[in-house]
Order: C-alpha cells, then structure tokens, then sequence
C-alpha cells in the first residue's frame, strides 16, 4: 500500500505541543472545503462536521499534537538546554538530529552528551540526566546563539516517514498523526456517502494530549456528543523481550484496537465489535482497567458523560523517532470508524 499523502503531510507537520501550527495548516488544507462546516477553538483544535444540526450527534477524536522540548538555558558557550513536552525516554535523546522552531524559521541542531570514550565504567551504565544533555546548533557563544533562537523555543526531532518491508512504515509522531489522519479520512469517506447518515458527525483534530488531554476537554465540551470515540495508537506487543503475560498480545497487521474497560462504555465497545465483524474488519481486544492515557478519559467525563469508544492503532516504538504501524491496521481504523457512523441511529441511546 501507498501512504496516503494526507497521512504522509501530517506526519512531517512540525507540531509539539502547545505549538500545532503547521498541522493546523494540513488539516485545514485538506478539510475546510469537505464538510458542512469546518471550525476552531482559542486552543487550536480543529472541529470538521456534517449534519452539524442533527440532534443525535457521533465525535471522533484523535490529538494532532506530538512530543518535544523547549529551550530554557542558553550557556555562554551557546548550548541549548531544554525541558521536555511530553513524556520521553531520556535515554534515547542523545545522537539526534532537531529541529528549534523559530519566529525566523527553522534552525538545525543535534543533541549531544559526553562521549562513552570518555566515561568511565560507573558512568556508562547509567541513564543520563535531562541537565547532562545540550543541543548543538554551531554557535560559538550565548549571543550568537541568541541571534538564532530564544528561550522558549519548541524542538522536536527531525525525523521524517520512512517506508519498511510489508506495509510497515515508520516515523517521528504516528502517536498521534495517524488517528488525526483517520478521524478526518472517515469523515471524507462518509461526506461521499452522507445519503448513509441517520446522525452527525463531527472530527476533531485535537491539541495537547500529551500533556494533560487538554484539548479534548474543551473539544468534548463544544461538541457534545451523545457518542465520542478517540482514535490514538496502541502498544503492539509482537517484538523481542515483550511478555504477553504483562503487556497482552496485540501485532501490527492484525486490526485495530478495540478498548475495553471502565473508561468505555460497554454499548459503544458491542456496538464497534458488531460493525467490525458485519464488515469483516479485523481486530484485537485491549483490556483497559483505568481511565486510558488518551483523549477518551476526558470525553468519557464531559458535561454529564459521554458514551465513550477507543480505537487504537497498533505501533511499535511508541514516544520514540522510529514509532512503526502498518497501513492496513490504519486503513481498518477507518472502515471501523465509517461502519459505525452509518449503524448510528438516532434511538441510540447508550444508557446502561
């Protein structure tokens, strides 16, 4: 399979959180002229709908933005120090290419730390702290420096989508680009088919997930929906040293993720399980025990509750710059999403 150059765009969007400009750009690119009507809130989100007046109205959700970090010191040497957006495994920062988001534009650097030559043997077994790592953007002094970047500037890493064997392709922000992706492509497919629709439905490409879902709580909050389904990535669990006995066994190529559990209500979960088997997509259970890490916590307690479904992606490598999904898990996340917009009645009502 090809990836969907939406998809493709999406990834390569520079956009940490709490600064999604440029997915925002994509996003309104590619939606505002294929709905009904196309919207944003004072946070960033992105809101595209059809039937927006129907009193029975279905939200998909998935969060646009990605991990980062920002500067918060400049030394007089002219390395960048920085704090973390979102939630990183501190012992991969080090040896990557960045990009500092800059009013200017983009400014090129790499993160370093202390080469292993020069460690000694206590020194080499330990994860490094944040503060022992810098980024180097070739300035020779804090004022020259200065003259490229200021404190505060966002970071991510330069990462871009690459294609592996077998549908498999990899890439900085999968987590979540791809759901933002299939929240909008579903509601492509259905504006094609809107003849289909006992409801409305609207997409939304949040902001701020990754630290707090805090985009999805404003969002869940202007929709109201009767439905709401968070699409983000899952854990696939199908590589060296995962134990199935601890994490579940879930693997790319074999569906999306279908949640379970007492953040989801257990009528949307049956009523998911249904359109996947009527549709002959396949797809895997994930028992969820606690509110989930995704946008699905905030809209499950929004207003007085909404009935609340999660479709996961499955990925592999997730929060790292090599996160690795398969094409037709994210094409099966969009059957998914499209078969239970049109089973949606406007009887439904999800009261257990």
């Amino acid at each position: 399979m090809e990836i969907p150059n939406f998809l493709k765009e999406l990834v390569e969007a520079r956009a940490p959180s709490g600064y999604e400009f440029e997915a925002q750009q994509v996003i309104d690119r590619h939606m505002s002229t294929t709905v009904d009507s196309y919207t944003k809130d004072v946070l960033g989100s992105r809101y595209a709908a059809l039937n927006p007046q129907h009193t029975c109205q279905l939200m998909f959700m998935g969060h646009m933005d990605e991990l980062g970090f920002a500067i918060h010191y400049i030394d007089e040497k002219g390395f960048l120090f920085f704090d973390r957006i979102g939630g990183h495994d501190v012992s991969i920062i080090p040896g990557r290419h960045v990009c500092v988001l800059t009013r200017k534009g983009i400014v090129n650097g790499v993160t370093g730390k202390r080469a292993v030559h020069l460690m000694d043997e206590e020194e080499r077994k330990k994860v490094p702290k944040l503060y022992d790592l810098w980024i180097d953007i070739g300035a020779k002094s804090e004022s020259e420096a200065l003259e490229l970047v200021q404190i505060g500037d966002p970071i991510i890493y330069a990462d871009t989508v690459e294609n592996l064997s077998g549908n498999l392709i990899s890439g900085r922000a999968f987590d979540d680009k791809a759901g933002t992706y299939a929240v909008m492509e579903a509601l492509k497919r259905l504006s094609a088919e809107k003849h289909k629709l006992s409801c409305g439905v609207t997409s939304v490409a949040s902001v701020q997930e990754e630290v707090g879902v805090r985009g999805a709580i404003t969002a869940s909050y202007m929709v109201a929906p009767r439905v709401g389904i968070a699409v983000d990535v899952g854990h696939a669990t199908d590589f060296p040293s995962c134990d199935a006995k601890r994490f579940g066994k879930f693997s790319l190529g074999s569906g999306p993720l279908i949640a379970r559990g007492c953040n989801i209500n257990p009528l949307v979960f049956e009523k998911l399980i249904a359109c996947a088997e009527e549709k002959k997509i396949p797809y895997q259970v994930a028992t969820e025990t606690y509110p989930t890490g995704t946008d699905a916590r905030a809209i499950q307690m929004t207003r007085r509750g909404i009935a609340t479904g999660l479709v996961s992606i499955p990925l592999r490598y997730m929060h790292t710059p090599v996160e690795t999904i398969h094409l037709e898990d994210l094409e099966n996340v969009v059957r998914l999403l499209v078969a239970f917009a049109q089973s949606l009645q406007e009887n439904d009502r999800f009261e257990f």
